[in-house]
């Protein structure tokens, strides 16, 4: 797979995100430790674009999101599958080390989570704002692990978040299509990351709610 860079538009993100992790959900109920690494960054990757329909407000996130995929990307040149990275980490004790592909891979989770929170909350009521729920989603999934200073930030650049309708519009959805292709069951368990320490020699898999 090739250096990620910023994508071009696509004309319905949401559909692409689904269609893509339903055929991770495939691999998933085939053999969930060959899931391979390449296309789950592939899929991954597709998640890019809700971060900066949110605008400025996640920007912060959307970097550190496509810079911690990047580095799963290079791990797939030499590790093809999810389990891959993991068995290697704990073979080298580098699971909860900075940089690993143990804590990037659970931070591509973290962004995933993140934006599916926000999309859930605010596709749940139709007169919630998106502000609200946003802020809300970031204080529960991410907040916990930034510093003051970049908290700061976010809660101060949700005031730039775009309204609901805005936010559809960008997304080229209605609020009943956005909440069909969210729902999606097959879309909504995915395995994707995660590490969780070792016991007897076997790595520990979460599974990604997107």
């Amino acid at each position: 797979m090739p250096e990620m860079e910023e994508g071009e538009d696509i004309e319905q993100p949401l559909t692409a995100i689904a269609e893509a992790f339903e055929e991770l959900s495939k691999w998933r109920k085939k053999e969930v430790h060959h899931i391979r690494l390449d296309t789950f960054c592939e899929a991954a990757s597709l998640v890019s674009v809700l971060f900066r329909c949110l605008g400025l407000a996640f920007k912060f996130a959307e970097l550190e999101y496509m810079a911690k995929l990047q580095g799963l990307v290079e791990a797939s040149k030499t590790c093809p599958t999810l389990e891959d990275i993991l068995v290697l980490d704990v073979a080298s004790d580098t699971v909860k080390t900075s940089g690993s592909c143990s804590r990037n891979l659970r931070r591509v989770r973290q962004g995933l989570d993140l934006v599916r929170a926000i999309f859930e909350q605010l596709l749940s009521s139709d007169d919630t704002s998106l502000k609200e729920v946003a802020s809300t989603a970031y204080g529960q999934v991410c907040a916990p692990y930034h510093t003051w200073a970049v908290r700061t930030a976010v809660y101060a650049g949700m005031y730039t978040l775009p309204s609901r309708e805005q936010l559809l519009m960008k997304l080229n959805e209605t609020e009943q299509s956005a909440e069909k292709k969210m729902k999606r069951k097959e879309a909504n368990e995915v395995v994707g990351s995660s590490t969780g320490g070792k016991r007897q020699g076997r790595c520990r898999h979460d599974i990604v709610r997107f």
